[in-house]
């Protein structure tokens, strides 16, 4: 008999066992509710022995086991053993019915989780655009295999003596970027209809610009978003368009591992300088000849890299060891995201940069004259990104994309741009003096400044040489005085429609051969009939290419019918890149709103049919075990849903990477402190709690004293001086 069984003398004499442990456990677990007060057991004393049946296998010897009960209580018992037997029943059914609810349950589960993969899968499709970096480089010997010639004179050579694929305009090129730079920062207020504060601070480029005698004009920049700051710079060097996902051989690595702007400076023997933001040493580790990077992580910090910057430009601008300087102000960027657009911080640091260009432009043009050091120097003051109001950027709005580049050219002009290039736009001052203003594409920055050079295009380059820019250095300018009846100017403006067609013509090649080269080598590439359009309309640009002859020994007629031709033929190459850059937008930088809408749909949909299979599961395992209350909504989980819901809400903030560590802090000061509540509740673990929530403040007190540190030393040293 098993352990735990009583032997029970009935009244017939005869003795029964009643496993008592076993039937009440057993009637327990059934649907049948017990009496509110037990009914008597029965009592019995063991005299002798262990085993309460061995009376019965020795015969009644011994002691007898004494009984204490009432005569009905048997009835009572056959009465609960029948219930028993029918809960069991029931119960084993329940559980059956359970198990195939449950493996039901897992199949619906998994079902919503290939759901939600397929949502999420559709939705990145057309919200994390991606671009593949393909792992070629241009070569001066290259443009051999282009219908478009070599350059006509003062040809540059790589390392196998080849000639490179256009004629430099530029010996030297300083290059100072403004971070975050707004277009209002730099046009004159008379070009909006509101002036702001922050307007015409830098009146030293409202000066220049106006000059009549001086080669300067003011670029409204356009970029293509996203517009953070490594990203503008890559699109700004690589000439393509950079998107949220990169696929590359090196994903992931800072270094811009395909053909760049810099990367042609170097392999064409050009001598790179660089100083102020260090994200150009880590894009570019092993590219600069000299170089003085300092730390941008620090968003309260509006001087230390500007100060840096101040301190090596102006002594390097007399050396001679160097083709390419390029300076990196931080200040305006960091002083936008801290106190905003409209603030005294933002205010000081405009005038701060008008006068160290004042310093700048009076050392190019002191030094400007023949056979001086910056005879031929051009001179680019350019921003890689606007701001918002309160300092944001990273999106497509107005106020982000639209930026400012400044150029000058230390070389005087000779004749001008006839108005079928031109599309500026000339206002006053309010000093009265007239400055117009053009517009430049920022994906047109590497192929234009690549030509002005006389480098290789960057390969992925999709940009156009524009002509603007193009015409500033190559010599054709003011745009007062254009007499089209000399014979010389018409000879001097068809010399130079007739370079800058050979200079589309090599443009369009390139970037016709990396739109080939991509589509083969590429998963993600571009569909036949866009390819089809682009070829057509390359094809018909290159059948003009015969039309070129040469200017120098044309007659009057001819002249003009060949003006028209040339005329003609740089619009079809402009027109092909054009198509070609807008193609690329579509494809890399504007979003899917199809697929980004469908993929949300699914995952709704999944979200809705997994609450349901959730509440359906909940209802089973409550048949099964009816003893499980339903609990209601517990603090902690709400406490949990909020932070992850706060959490969550603040990556729609473009600017929450500089608050990240704040907002981390807190968040984890909040679980600790609720931590500590409930050990105090339970009392228990009540001295870890109080050590984490100790050791919480201290991080969040040095992490605050940490970053304001150099802003109170260079408060203490601005001081020092006023004494």
């Amino acid at each position: 008999m098993a352990s735990g069984a009583t032997c029970v003398k009935k009244l017939d004499g005869s003795r029964d066992s009643a496993i008592h442990t076993k039937y009440r456990i057993l009637l327990r677990s059934s649907s049948i509710r017990e009496s509110r007060y037990p009914l008597p057991r029965v009592v019995y004393g063991l005299m002798r022995g262990h085993d309460p049946c061995a009376h019965r296998k020795r015969g009644n010897t011994g002691r007898t086991l004494l009984k204490f009960g009432f005569p009905w209580h048997m009835s009572v018992v056959r009465h609960k053993a029948k219930i028993l037997h029918i809960g069991m029943a029931v119960t084993e059914r329940r559980r059956n019915t359970s198990w195939g609810g449950r493996r039901s349950a897992f199949m619906v589960f998994f079902s919503v989780l290939l759901l939600h993969c397929v949502a999420i899968l559709l939705f990145t499709s057309g919200f994390l655009l991606t671009r593949t970096e393909l792992p070629h480089y241009s070569h001066c010997s290259d443009v051999s295999q282009s219908p478009c010639g070599l350059p006509d004179r003062s040809p540059q050579s790589d390392h196998d003596g080849a000639t490179c694929w256009t004629k430099p305009a530029v010996d030297r090129l300083v290059i100072i970027v403004l971070d975050a730079l707004r277009f209002d920062f730099v046009a004159p207020s008379t070009f909006f209809e509101e002036k702001k504060p922050w307007m015409d601070k830098l009146q030293v480029l409202h000066k220049l610009a106006s000059e009549p005698e001086s080669a300067a004009r003011i670029f409204k920049a356009i970029a293509d978003p996203p517009t953070t700051s490594l990203q503008r710079l890559k699109g700004l060097t690589t000439g393509g368009l950079p998107t949220f996902i990169d696929i590359g051989n090196s994903f992931g690595a800072p270094a811009i591992v395909e053909d760049n702007l810099i990367h042609q400076l170097v392999q064409n023997g050009k001598r790179v300088v660089m100083m102020g933001d260090d994200t150009w040493t880590q894009l570019f580790p092993h590219h600069f000849n000299k170089s003085y990077p300092y730390p941008s992580f620090n968003v309260k910090d509006l001087d230390t890299v500007d100060d840096g910057c101040i301190s090596h430009l102006v002594p390097t601008l007399y050396d001679n060891d160097w083709d390419v300087l390029i300076a990196h102000f931080l200040g305006v960027d960091h002083a936008g995201h801290i106190f905003g657009v409209d603030s005294v911080q933002m205010i000081e640091k405009l005038q701060q940069y008008n006068e160290q260009l004042e310093k700048v432009v009076e050392v190019l043009q002191s030094q400007a004259g023949r056979g001086g050091l910056h005879e031929n120097t051009l001179l680019l003051v350019m921003g890689d990104h606007g701001q918002t109001i309160n300092g944001d950027h990273g999106g497509g709005s107005a106020e982000e994309v639209e930026t400012s580049i400044f150029a000058m050219s230390l070389r005087k002009p000779s004749l001008t741009l006839p108005s079928e290039f031109d599309a500026s736009s000339c206002k006053l001052d309010l000093d009265g003096r007239k400055v117009c203003i053009s517009s430049i594409e920022q994906l047109d920055f590497a192929a234009t400044v690549s030509a002005l050079l006389g480098i290789p295009f960057p390969y992925g380059s999709i940009g156009r040489v524009n002509p603007m820019l193009y015409a500033l250095v190559a010599g054709t300018w003011n745009l007062e005085g254009y007499d089209m009846s000399s014979k010389q100017s018409r000879l001097k403006l068809k010399e130079w429609m007739h370079n800058y067609a050979k200079v589309l013509c090599v443009n369009s090649w390139q970037v016709k051969k990396y739109i080939d080269v991509y589509t083969a080598s590429s998963v993600i590439g571009f569909s036949i009939d866009d390819l089809k359009h682009v070829a057509e309309m390359y094809a018909q640009a290159v059948n003009w290419s015969n039309s070129l002859h040469d200017v120098a020994s044309c007659k009057d007629e001819a002249c003009r019918t060949s003006f028209d031709v040339l005329k003609r033929q740089i619009d079809l190459y402009s027109n092909f890149l054009a198509s070609v850059a807008e193609l690329a937008r579509t494809k890399f930088t504007e979003f899917n709103l199809r697929m980004m809408g469908i993929g949300f749909g699914i995952l709704l949909i999944s979200i809705f049919i997994h609450v349901l299979v959730i509440k359906r599961v909940d209802g089973i395992d409550i048949a099964v075990f009816p003893s499980h209350e339903t609990r209601s909504v517990s603090f902690g989980l709400i406490v949990s849903c909020t932070i992850v819901a706060a959490r969550a809400c603040s990556f729609l903030s473009n600017s929450y990477i500089l608050e990240e560590g704040k907002m981390t802090n807190f968040l984890l000061a909040s679980i600790g402190m609720l931590g500590l509540r409930h050990s105090i509740m339970t009392k228990k673990m009540i001295s870890e709690a109080a050590a984490f929530v100790f050791l919480i403040s201290i991080l969040r007190f040095m992490i605050e004293f940490g970053l304001s540190k150099p802003q109170e030393i260079l408060d203490f040293h601005s001081w020092m001086k006023h004494i």
